[in-house]
């Protein structure tokens, strides 16, 4: 059975991750995407995030990304908005689209993915592991965190916000991405910042993301 495809405008932003249910605040202010954002307000208000693979101009695309709606947004006098995105649903990408707009878009096939449904919950003894790691790791990058208000997220909102703002690599944030469901992705994110505690430098203090 053919897969069904959807056209939709993509924003490549390295280290931004969006997933399904998350939310993604973003300061437009390239011509090229304060025009996609338009147009998506003009029309069905989704846009698809995905990480460049490069920094080539323009960059190749990790093949999976995240569709979300804009929830919020504010245009500023000189033309750049503020906006809130809320993850639909994962997408592979099918093919880039050889389109007119100023942005790129690709056709996106999003079966296969199990984003919808609750999600599947953390063991006991893996929730206390993500959140004792994710002290350490807060620790060790000089961060300081309300762990009273962390305790009362739910695991996926736990484990997706630590994916969202963890300093690490584009390499890595991708592959939490991808990760099938909410245990593997706790258990990548575990790795990620343990190895990130153990290399020297690896987590020395707060580092800048897009």
């Amino acid at each position: 059975m053919t897969a069904q495809l959807l056209r939709i405008p993509v924003f490549p932003l390295a280290g931004a991750l969006l997933f399904p249910r998350a939310q993604l605040p973003l300061h437009i202010f390239e011509p090229r995407y304060r025009a996609m954002v338009q147009d998506a307000l003009a029309k069905d208000q989704l846009i698809g995030m995905v990480q460049p693979r490069d920094q080539a101009e323009p960059p190749a695309l990790f093949d999976i990304g995240c569709l979300g709606r804009i929830v919020g947004s504010e245009e500023l006098e000189d033309g750049r908005f503020n906006i809130v995105l809320e993850g639909l649903r994962r997408f592979r990408i099918a093919g880039e689209a050889a389109v007119a707009t100023l942005y790129r878009q690709v056709d996106a096939d999003c079966d296969g993915f199990e984003d919808e449904g609750e999600p599947e919950a953390l063991a006991s003894v893996q929730r206390a592991e993500l959140e004792r790691e994710a002290r350490s790791y807060a620790d060790a990058l000089g961060y300081s965190v309300d762990w009273q208000a962390v305790t009362r997220l739910d695991d996926e909102m736990l484990v997706n916000g630590i994916a969202q703002i963890a300093p690490i690599d584009i390499g890595s944030k991708q592959a939490l991405l991808e990760a099938a469901d909410i245990p593997a992705r706790a258990d990548l994110l575990v790795q990620f910042m343990q190895f990130q505690r153990m290399v020297p430098g690896g987590a020395d203090g707060p580092e800048t993301m897009q």
